[in-house]
Formats: structure tokens, C-alpha cells, sequence
């Protein structure tokens, strides 16, 4: 019988808590934990929760304050367990959480991963809470333990922090001044991903293409990813997200010229007008923005691009909000995330005037219809076309009518497969070409009939 305590880990937020939280399941495995199941978590049948937060938007925030109380509710009738917060927002609000949530057993920082288990210990013997949130990064997350949340695809990150000043985001506050991660150690980290079956890695950083700009080498980033395409056996290289300030030349001609960076480009926008752009301290303007789009795709013609969008920031006119709307029709991004601004405490943008929320909802609900219709005829397109989809899920989209399996195209699409009748079963990290039959807005589906025609080969 195995009697080590038994955790489970809520993540709010981005790709690089997504990441942390694997290390924060590396430290408490390392401490003897062990992850809870699906039924385990369901039913409350675990010895700590671990809420990883984000404080990107207040949403998130709102989200967090509520689950705490959630899991007050739970202690209350389960004293045994431990609720520990860590991420964005326990680096910013410490001195709030404890206040608020005086049943958190242990609130850590961004940069505090590896201390966890030992606040943890120090909860049980005091009986107190216990912080730690330091300001200054003394070891990177990175050489911590890791748990892969997937068997097929990992997060690598290459560097942590940011050097902007956008006026709208608490992100430098919470994770400090950017910091570069030695190429060796990162090829050494992607290396041992590959021998341990991954194929497919996705390379992170707050500003993923500013990579080497702290030491002066501006083609740092475009290097690391020519260095990826000589790793033997990883098939699969993306990374999120570049700024448009610092996107360069030489990484467009390092995705299109080495054959396992994927044909993908997310690319944060926020506005299309030059105007907010400038409120918001963002170094770029539309035509620098779109200039690049064009590079990439005279480059790379079948890349797909993604954006991050914000409307209702302070100050934005019907005229800005409609040149964002030119801009959005004529980038024609394959799917974009379009959020309400929502002010952060300790931003300059928290202390303009700010839009009427009406209007910031009104407009959001604009730019959804008219991206989700450009989405649709752009995922249209695939229909009838074979695309490469790497497994990442053996349970897809309405499974239990299905027996669909899901996985990820070259160009990052989501992809729902059936497996024709006869055909062996796939595993996670196994490779399909396939023929899509329908199509959405957000996803493609291929049900190949082999009969018609269609394509379905499975490599292993």
C-alpha cells in the first residue's frame, strides 16, 4: 500500500504557469508526493492542493479569490489538508492571500518553487502559515525536477522576466527583469526531453525573440532554433511569444529553412491603432506589425498566425477600435484571443480614464464575430487536404460517440481523428497523415474513409 501524501495542482493562467506547475510537481515528487488521479481529485481524496495563479487579468484574480474560498469549505471539513498558492499572484498580493485566506498553509513566489515542500513541513509543526517570496531570481526554474504534463510535447523555457514597460501589465512586477538561460543548458534540457520519447518541444519566454539581447547577440534566438533542427529525434519546434519590436529577419529565415520549427506564429497585436498602441508602450506601430506577417508568409506561405488582442483600453475611440478591426481583416489571423482590458493595480494603465465596460463588451463582442467568422473560412480551407497531426490526446471531441483521438497539426490547429475501422489503435506521440473531412471555427475533424480515397497512415 502506498501511503506517500497525495497532490493536486490548479493552474490559472499562460503557458509559462502551465510549465512552472510541472515543476512544482517535480519538487513535491522529489519529496516523496505522489499526483492524485482523476477520481482521487474529484472526490477530494487528496493530502494538498497547490493553486498556481496568474495575475494577468482580473478575471484571473476573481477566479482565484473564489476557489480560495472553495477550499476553505473543504478544509473546514477536511483539516488534514494543505492549500498552498504560488505564481504571478502570490508574488504580488503575499500579504493579501494570508490576510483573506488565513486557512493557506504556504504562499511561494515565482521564484520560490523549490522552497515549497520545506514551507510546507514548517505549516504541519507551527501550525502557522508560512510565505517565502523572494525578488530576486537566485536559481532558474528550470534546474528543478520536472513532471511532464504530456508524454509527447513539453515546455522548455529559455529565459524569465521582461525588460517592457507596457502600461498595461503587472508582468515585470511578478516576474522581474528578463534573464537568459544558457543555450547549452537548453539544448542540454531539449536533448533529454528527446530521450525520454518527447517529439515535439515549444521553446518559452515572456519575450521568446529578445533571447540573447542581454548579452548583445540580436541572432541569439534565430541560432537556438537552427540548434534545434540538428537535435536527432525531435521532430516538432514552436515557440510563443515574440514581440513584434524585436522580431528580425534571421528568425524568419530560421523557421522557414529548418525543417522541424513548425509553420506557426503567435503574435501579440493588442491594437490595431497606432494611437493605443503608443498609450500602452508597446514599441512597435501597425506597419512595422504587419510588415513581419508579410515576411513570414512570402517566407513560409502556409504558416499559421495567431494574435493576442485587447479592446477597451483606456482611451480607445470608435476610430481606434475600428483601425483594430481593419488590421484583424487584413492579418486574417487563424484564431485570435481577444480579451476586455481589465486594470491591474501598479500599472500606469490602472490610473487612466477608463472605457465604459459597456462599450468594452460591446466591442469585444464585434471583433469575436468577425474574427470567428475569418476563423471558419480559414479552417475551411483544409477540408478535403492531408494534414500531419502529432497525438497528444487519446480521448478527442465528443469521445464517447466517436472514439475520436485529438492531436496538433503542423501549423498548430487542433485536430480530432477517427480511426477507420480495421486500423490499428494510436498511441500519444505517434504521428497520423490524414485527410480532414469537416471543419469549424476552432477545430478540423478527419473521419478518412480509405474507401473514398481518403488518407489515414499512422507512424510510430
Amino acid at each position: 500500500m502506498n501511503n506517500a501524501p497525495v497532490y493536486y495542482i490548479h493552474t490559472l493562467g499562460c503557458q509559462m504557469n502551465a510549465h512552472d506547475s510541472e515543476r512544482i510537481a517535480g519538487v513535491l515528487e522529489k519529496d516523496g508526493y505522489r499526483k492524485a488521479s482523476q477520481e482521487q481529485v474529484k472526490d477530494n481524496d487528496v493530502d494538498l492542493i497547490v493553486l498556481n495563479t496568474c495575475a494577468v487579468r482580473e478575471n484571473a484574480t476573481t477566479r482565484m479569490y473564489g476557489t480560495l474560498g472553495r477550499f476553505a469549505q473543504l478544509k473546514r471539513a477536511k483539516p488534514h489538508i494543505q492549500i498552498a498558492v504560488g505564481g504571478c499572484m502570490a508574488q504580488k498580493d503575499r500579504a493579501r492571500i494570508t490576510e483573506q485566506a488565513p486557512w493557506v498553509d504556504a504562499v511561494f513566489g515565482t521564484k520560490n518553487i523549490g522552497s515549497l515542500p520545506e514551507l510546507l513541513h514548517k505549516a504541519s509543526r507551527t501550525h502557522h502559515s508560512q510565505v517565502e517570496v523572494a525578488t530576486q531570481l537566485t536559481q532558474f526554474p528550470s534546474e528543478l525536477s520536472t513532471v511532464r504534463a504530456s508524454k509527447a510535447s513539453a515546455w522548455v523555457s529559455i529565459s524569465v522576466g521582461c525588460n517592457n514597460t507596457c502600461t498595461f501589465c503587472i508582468v515585470p512586477a511578478v516576474r522581474g527583469k528578463e534573464r537568459d538561460r544558457r543555450p547549452g543548458d537548453i539544448l542540454a534540457e531539449i536533448e533529454d526531453c528527446v530521450s525520454r520519447g518527447i517529439k515535439e518541444v515549444t521553446l518559452l519566454g515572456q519575450n521568446v525573440n529578445s533571447y540573447g539581447y542581454s548579452t548583445g547577440d540580436r541572432y541569439a534566438f534565430g541560432k537556438l532554433l537552427r540548434a534545434c533542427g540538428q537535435i536527432e529525434g525531435l521532430e516538432r519546434v514552436r515557440f510563443t511569444s515574440p514581440h513584434p519590436a524585436a522580431f528580425t529577419d534571421d528568425v524568419i529565415a530560421a523557421m522557414a529553412q529548418t525543417p522541424n520549427v513548425m509553420p506557426q506564429l503567435h503574435m501579440p497585436l493588442q491594437s490595431g491603432s497606432d494611437r493605443i498602441l503608443r498609450a500602452m508602450r508597446r514599441s512597435y506601430r501597425t506597419e512595422k506589425f504587419m510588415s513581419i506577417l508579410h515576411k513570414v508568409r512570402e517566407a513560409i506561405p502556409h504558416a499559421q498566425i495567431t494574435t493576442d488582442i485587447i479592446v477597451g483600453f483606456p482611451g480607445e475611440t470608435e476610430e481606434d477600435f475600428q483601425q483594430t478591426i481593419d488590421i484583424v481583416r487584413q492579418a486574417c489571423f487563424t484564431s485570435a484571443f481577444i480579451f476586455e482590458y481589465s486594470p491591474r493595480p501598479g500599472t500606469p494603465a490602472a490610473t487612466m480614464e477608463q472605457i465604459d465596460p459597456r462599450v468594452s463588451h460591446e466591442r469585444l463582442e464585434r471583433l469575436l464575430t468577425i474574427q470567428e467568422e475569418i476563423s471558419r473560412n480559414i479552417m475551411s480551407s483544409f477540408v478535403g487536404r492531408e494534414v500531419e497531426v502529432l497525438v497528444t490526446e487519446l480521448r478527442g471531441h465528443k469521445d464517447k460517440q466517436t472514439q475520436r483521438i485529438s492531436g496538433r497539426d503542423r501549423g498548430g490547429n487542433l485536430v480530432h481523428i477517427g480511426i477507420p475501422e480495421g486500423y490499428e489503435q494510436p498511441a500519444i506521440g505517434d504521428i497520423i497523415t490524414c485527410t480532414v473531412t469537416e471543419s469549424s471555427a476552432h477545430y478540423l475533424i478527419a473521419d478518412p474513409d480509405i474507401r473514398r480515397g481518403d488518407t489515414y497512415e499512422l507512424q510510430h
